[in-house]
C-alpha cells in the first residue's frame, strides 16, 4: 500500500479539468431512487448494489432532507456525503453470533478508533428505530474492543489480525501483527468511549457492555494513568525512519522533557502528527470527558465503585486540576485563552489543528455529565469565557493555521502543509456556532467546496478547491451530514 504521506501528495488535484472527467465518469453510475434525484445534478453515489451496508431508516432520512430543503445543491451534497460511511467503508459480519464491523477511512484500508468512532457517530439518533442499524454500531463497538485488547498505544488495525504492517519496517516501537501503525494519541481511546456512551444514551442497550468492554476500559485507565508518566516514562516510546519530522518523536522515542503535573502525555495529535509539546490541551480535556462518560456506563452495568471505576474517577480529579492549572494562558490580545500544547514548564502553543479534538471543536465532545470549571457549555463556568477568547483567536490571523483565501476560510494544519483548509474545521465551527449567520456562512463555504465532485475532502487550498487531498475521506462526509441535519432540525431557513 502506498504510504500516506506519498499518497496525500500525489492525490493533489491540479486543474478543475481533472475534476471535470472525474464528475464525467460519476455520470455514468447506476441511478437512485428517482424521487430523490434533481437532474441537475450528476449521480455520484456508489451504486446501490455496491453499497456496503443499507439501511431504510438512513434512505427516508435522505430522501427527507433531499426532497425537502430549497437549497437543492446542498440536498445532493446531502445525500452522497452522509451515507458515504455505510456505502463504502464498513465490513459486517456475525461472527460467533456476535456483531463484528471494520471499518476503513476511505482511501485507506485501516481502521482508526477515532475515525472509526466519528464515521458512524451521526447515524446514532436513528438507531433506535433500526435494529439493523444497531446491529452495526454493536460490531464497531466490539471491534474496537478487540483492537484496543490487541495495544492500546496503536492508533489504527487490521482486520486481519495476521497482518504485517508496512510501517514495520521504517518504525523502531513494538509492533505486533494485525496494526497499522501505533502512534500514541490520547484521543484513540477516548473516542470508543464517546460511542460506546452515545450508543447507550441513544437506544438504553447495554447488550455490548460485557466483560472484554470492561476489560478494555481497564487497559484504557491503566494506558492513561502509565501517560501521565508519574513513575518513569511508560513503555511506550515510538520513532520512524521519515523525512518529515512530524512522523517521529525525538529523544529517544520519549519526546521532549515536561514536569509531571498530573496532564497525560500525547505524542501524537488526531491528526496523526507528532506533538511539540506532549501535553495536548484538547485531548485531555477530552479524557476528562470521556472518563466521566465511562463512569456514567459503569454504574449501568453495576462496576460503581469497582477498581477502574475509581481509578477512573482519581484520573478525572487529576487531568481537571492540572488543565484549571496550566492549559489556560494569558493571550496579549485574547486574554484568558487555552492552549493547544504545554510541557508544563509554562512553555505552550497558541494555535489549532483542524482534526478534532481540537480546541475549536471542545463544546463538540463535551459531555453532559460534565459540569465542572472547565465546562465549555456552561455559561456560568470560567471553561465557557476561556473557549469564547480561544475561538476568537482561532478564527483570526493569531492562529499560524487559520488561512483565508478566494476559495473560503478556515484551520488546517501541518499535516499537508500550509495553505490548505480542512473542510472539519469548517463544518466543527457550524456545529459549535450558535450565530446563523456564521452558520450560514459555513455552510456557503462547504457547499463551494466540493469542487464539482459531491463529496468533502480531507483539505482544499485557500485559493482553489479544485487543489484538493483526498477525494474519498468518510470521516469528513459523514460529518458534513451531520451538520446538515442539525440545520434542517434546527435552522431550517439556512437550507432555503
Amino acid at each position: 500500500m502506498m504510504k500516506r504521506r506519498r499518497f496525500l501528495q500525489q492525490s493533489m488535484l491540479a486543474s478543475a479539468g481533472v475534476m471535470m472527467a472525474r464528475k464525467g465518469m460519476a455520470m455514468g453510475a447506476a441511478a437512485v431512487d428517482s424521487a430523490a434525484v434533481n437532474t441537475d445534478f450528476p449521480v455520484v453515489r456508489v451504486a446501490e448494489a455496491q453499497r456496503k451496508f443499507k439501511s431504510q431508516t438512513i434512505e427516508k432520512v435522505i430522501h427527507e432532507v433531499r426532497t425537502t430543503v430549497g437549497n437543492k445543491e446542498v440536498g445532493w451534497l446531502f445525500e452522497n456525503c452522509f451515507p458515504n460511511t455505510l456505502d463504502t467503508t464498513v465490513d459486517f459480519g456475525v461472527p460467533d453470533g456476535k456483531p463484528d464491523t471494520y471499518v476503513i477511512t476511505g482511501d485507506i484500508d485501516a481502521m482508526w478508533l477515532r475515525d472509526s468512532s466519528t464515521q458512524v457517530w451521526p447515524y446514532l439518533p436513528l438507531c433506535k428505530q433500526d435494529k439493523d442499524l444497531q446491529q452495526l454500531i454493536r460490531g464497531v463497538i466490539r471491534r474496537q474492543v478487540k483492537c484496543i485488547l490487541l495495544d492500546p498505544y496503536a492508533n489504527a488495525f487490521y482486520k486481519d489480525s495476521t497482518r504485517v504492517s508496512e510501517w514495520k519496517a521504517t518504525d523502531l516501537t513494538d509492533m505486533k501483527p494485525g496494526i497499522h501503525e501505533r502512534k500514541w494519541e490520547i484521543d484513540s481511546l477516548c473516542y470508543p468511549i464517546r460511542l460506546a456512551h452515545g450508543y447507550w444514551a441513544a437506544t438504553g442497550d447495554l447488550s455490548p457492555f460485557d466483560a472484554d468492554w470492561a476489560a478494555a476500559m481497564g487497559r484504557i485507565v491503566q494506558t492513561f494513568k502509565e501517560q501521565q508518566r508519574k513513575e518513569g516514562v511508560g513503555p511506550y516510546t515510538f520513532q520512524r525512519k521519515s523525512q518529515f519530522a512530524t512522523d517521529s518523536i525525538p529523544m529517544k522515542g520519549y519526546g521532549y522533557p515536561t514536569k509531571k503535573v498530573g496532564l497525560i502525555h500525547s505524542m501524537f495529535r488526531p491528526s496523526d502528527d507528532a506533538t511539540i509539546y506532549p501535553f495536548l490541551i484538547p485531548s485531555n480535556w477530552f479524557a476528562v470527558n470521556s472518563l466521566t462518560d465511562m463512569r456514567t456506563l459503569f454504574r449501568e452495568i453495576g462496576m460503581h465503585g469497582k477498581p477502574a471505576d475509581d481509578a477512573a474517577y482519581k484520573l478525572i480529579e487529576e487531568v481537571s486540576t492540572a488543565l484549571t492549572e496550566h492549559a489556560i494562558v494569558t493571550h496579549p490580545v485574547f486574554g484568558e485563552v487555552f492552549a493547544y500544547e504545554a510541557d508544563g514548564f509554562g512553555n505552550h502553543t497558541f494555535m489549532d489543528d483542524a482534526n478534532v479534538p481540537s480546541l475549536l471543536g471542545l463544546p463538540y465532545l463535551q459531555s453532559s455529565h460534565f459540569t465542572g470549571p472547565l465546562s465549555v457549555i456552561h455559561p456560568e463556568q470560567r471553561g465557557y469565557t476561556v473557549y469564547q477568547n480561544t475561538r476568537r483567536m482561532l478564527l483570526s490571523e493569531s492562529n499560524p493555521f487559520f488561512f483565508k483565501g478566494k476559495a473560503g476560510e478556515g484551520i488546517g494544519g501541518p499535516h499537508v502543509g500550509t495553505e490548505m483548509i480542512w473542510p472539519l474545521s469548517i463544518i466543527i465551527r457550524g456545529l459549535t456556532s450558535h450565530d446563523s449567520q456564521e452558520m450560514a456562512h459555513c455552510l456557503k463555504m462547504l457547499q463551494q467546496s466540493h469542487a464539482g465532485t459531491g463529496f468533502m475532502h480531507e483539505s482544499f487550498h485557500k485559493d482553489d478547491a479544485a487543489n484538493f487531498t483526498r477525494k474519498w475521506f468518510a470521516w469528513a462526509n459523514t460529518l458534513f451530514g451531520e451538520f446538515v441535519l442539525k440545520l434542517y432540525h434546527e435552522k431550517p431557513a439556512l437550507l432555503s
